[in-house]
């Protein structure tokens, strides 16, 4: 940079093929004695500063004029970047779609999809695609043909052979099912398999929702579930049946020769609904219904129970009512009558409110308040009412599990638990048989593990020793070094087996608030044989109903393929990812 020229020399404008901006700030001088222009050095018209210029090059000019003549800059002579090129980082820095770091992400969208009953659509969203955008710039969500046909179908995949690897380590499999119609009027039944772990911990698994687009007749349940064993390996598993109590499930099971168990939570749904039925009751639940009905209905009646509430220390809480489909929300619904009596019959005996309601609020309590009775045994204080309700039950209870084969399989389940080990509910002599099958199922067992043990030893194929073998020492010392008399001859199977279970019924009962499973943990060293019988028992479970199962069909997604409702409704359920 050279300064101090004559300030009476003319700077010439730069020549018009110079189109840049910077140049209304910088011209040339004339070359002495010639035409031309000295283009070796810019001069500065503010300054008369000469600047080395390369040609082409106007960083130094920009860079004088940014630190001498700022005022200068205006924004068309800053040097901005073209919005319409991509930066060079921008371009190097896109995930490959077969890089981990987008392999990571992309499963992630397909559990989150899976996890939370997301619809396929959710990754063309507006609002989901900003969202990953702002989290992660460089990756590049896939389409939703992608999910459907590659990601998800690969997660289902995974995730199936771990379920199986799991189920190979399992005594026995119990396999419930459960019938349900989607919004899209699809019939649809799904089968859970629920087992003990090695570690006692009682697992469940959805194995598989099919689309049953025939009658549900015993004979077709059957067959489906004949194809579930076989799919899923489980022959070898002695697989166990738990159902409802309909006619097609009893028959099924005996198609498939599956031991089969009803469901004990729906029996007690099915004597529940009866006793709902005895008519005073009937007409008591009427009237609490009505009630809780009204203050749904009156805005006016609800903000007054809630200052009477206010007013009265009760808890502001709704009154409820009963739902056909759940037998204990009839109770719930009289509990919180009960609790939220006082402020109900002030709210409908006000002035306010008062609109011919007010005979509602005189219920019996003392009729109310014994409904909540659970003893079943008929007792000289019972009312009407409480007598009608236990008799329902008890003679919609006596009609169930009436099978040989169903109740061997739950008395041994007692047996086996340590808090009913006990059987009161059984005399000495069905005690004893129970036990006896026990003992003989575990000197099955113990059998087994001798003939196992064996083979591991000599070989399956190991030649018998004949008896005439004996070694030369064995004869010459035999009667001076062998007590014949102190020799204790082998315990049979059977003979173990009945130690063991004297010890386990010698052994103190778990309280009923304890966990069995837990119990076993701690003591399968102590009766090793006896764990193995009770992994066999103890992995029966309550029929499961699926109600997120119909959450996957939804008014958005009522076009699902069979098989996406499939994996979707086995992924919710069995894909494992970790708690944030």
């Amino acid at each position: 940079m050279e300064g101090g020229e004559s300030s009476a020399k003319i700077i010439k404008t730069a020549p018009s093929v110079l189109k840049a901006d910077i140049w209304t700030h910088y011209g040339f001088y004339q070359l002495k004695g010639k035409n031309e222009l000295d283009k070796s050095h810019a001069v500065c018209k503010v300054c008369h500063t000469k600047i080395k210029y390369l040609g082409g090059n106007t960083t130094n000019l920009r860079n004088h004029l940014s630190r001498f003549h700022c005022e200068k800059l205006t924004s068309a002579t800053k040097k901005t970047a073209d919005p319409a090129q991509r930066r060079i980082d921008e371009v190097l820095s896109t995930f490959p779609p077969n890089s981990e770091k987008a392999k990571t992400i992309t499963q992630s969208v397909a559990a989150f999809i899976a996890k939370d009953l997301r619809p396929y659509s959710v990754v063309e969203n507006a609002g989901f695609r900003h969202l990953l955008k702002t989290l992660e710039p460089r990756y590049k969500l896939p389409s939703r043909s992608h999910f459907t046909e590659n990601v998800i179908p690969a997660l289902y995949n995974g995730t199936k052979a771990q379920v199986m690897a799991s189920m190979i380590q399992a005594k026995r499999v119990a396999i419930t099912c459960d019938a349900w119609t989607s919004v899209a009027t699809e019939s649809y039944l799904t089968v859970t398999a629920h087992y003990i772990s090695e570690d006692w911990q009682f697992l469940s698994h959805v194995l598989q929702t099919r689309a049953v687009y025939e009658s549900h007749t015993g004979a077709h349940v059957a067959e489906l579930l004949s194809h579930v064993v076989e799919e899923w390996q489980l022959s070898d598993k002695d697989v166990m049946l738990v159902t409802d109590n309909a006619a097609n499930m009893i028959v099924a099971a005996e198609l498939g020769k599956f031991p089969h168990v009803k469901c004990f939570a729906h029996t007690l749904n099915l004597a529940s609904q009866r006793a709902l039925k005895v008519v005073t009751l009937s007409r008591l639940l009427g009237r609490v219904r009505q009630i809780a009905t009204f203050f749904h209905r009156s805005t006016t009646a609800n903000h007054y129970l809630k200052e009477k509430q206010k007013c009265l220390g009760l808890k502001n809480h709704k009154l409820i009512t009963d739902v056909a489909t759940r037998w204990n929300s009839a109770y719930d619904m009289v509990e919180r009558f009960l609790v939220q009596q006082p402020a109900i019959c002030a709210t409908l005996l006000s002035p306010e409110v008062r609109q011919g309601q007010s005979d509602l609020c005189t219920l019996n309590e003392t009729d109310v308040s014994n409904a909540e009775d659970t003893n079943m045994t008929g007792t000289i204080g019972d009312s009407p009412m409480i007598h009608a309700i236990k008799n329902a039950i008890t003679t919609d209870l006596l009609k169930r599990y009436n099978g040989e084969a169903e109740k061997k399989i739950l008395h041994t389940a007692s047996a086996l638990d340590p808090r009913f080990k006990g059987l009161p509910f059984l005399t000495v002599e069905e005690r004893l048989e129970i036990y006896r099958g026990v003992t003989e199922e575990a000197a099955s067992l113990e059998n087994e593990r001798t003939l196992r043990r064996t083979e591991v030893i000599d070989g399956p194929s190991a030649p018998k020793r004949k008896a005439s073998s004996s070694s030369l020492l064995v004869s010459l010392l035999r009667r001076s070094f062998t007590d014949t008399e102190g020799t204790a001859e082998p315990k049979t199977p059977y003979a173990i087996a009945e130690e063991v279970i004297e010890k386990y019924c010698k052994a103190s009962s778990l309280p009923l608030t304890e966990d069995p499973l837990n119990w076993w943990r701690v003591h399968e060293i102590t009766f090793p044989l006896l764990s193995r019988v009770s992994k066999r028992y103890l992995c029966v479970s309550a029929e499961r109903v699926f109600s997120t199962a119909g959450d996957v069909v939804t008014a958005k997604r009522s076009t699902l393929k069979p098989e996406h409702v499939d994996q979707l409704v086995f992924l919710q359920k069995n894909l494992h990812i970790p708690k944030c």
